[in-house]
């Protein structure tokens, strides 16, 4: 597993697309700092619905964020179209640490990289738990 998120597209092992909205720009033109982050947790969710049939409305067992970065090499802006790079840097027991990168569609190079950590939670009792299988064995195809 990498120890750190890479800004190059060959170390992420799937992509999300996004689409940048006309509301993502602020008053400077270009996308707000906290939208990247929306972005990661978009990627990263609509991963885990696909590929782990996550159904985090009902689940007892949810995924909540502990710790979460972003570094910003360049700019980007309405109507940018987007990817957002996953890859697993970390899968412990009850959490799991992500390397995400966004590059603009087609771009080898990401205009922002970070990490993301989710650890799994049971809803009710509000405490760790060992992630479940379905997600486990989405995660380990993130993983190097």
């Amino acid at each position: 597993m990498q120890e750190m998120p890479s800004i190059h597209r060959n170390e992420y092992r799937h992509f999300h697309p996004i689409a940048t909205r006309w509301k993502d720009n602020d008053v400077f033109g270009h996308v707000n700092n906290v939208t990247y982050y929306s972005y990661f947790d978009t990627a990263v969710n609509s991963y885990l619905i696909k590929h782990a049939e996550f159904e985090f409305q009902d689940a007892p067992i949810v995924g909540y964020v502990v710790h979460s970065s972003c570094n910003y090499r360049s700019g980007i802006a309405f109507p940018d179209v987007l990817e957002v790079g996953i890859t697993v840097l970390k899968l412990g027991n009850s959490s799991v640490t992500y390397g995400l990168a966004i590059f603009k569609k087609g771009e080898t190079e990401a205009v922002a990289y970070g990490e993301f950590v989710h650890v799994f939670v049971n809803r009710l009792e509000n405490k760790a738990v060992s992630i479940p299988p379905p997600i486990r064995i989405a995660l380990e195809k993130l993983t190097d």
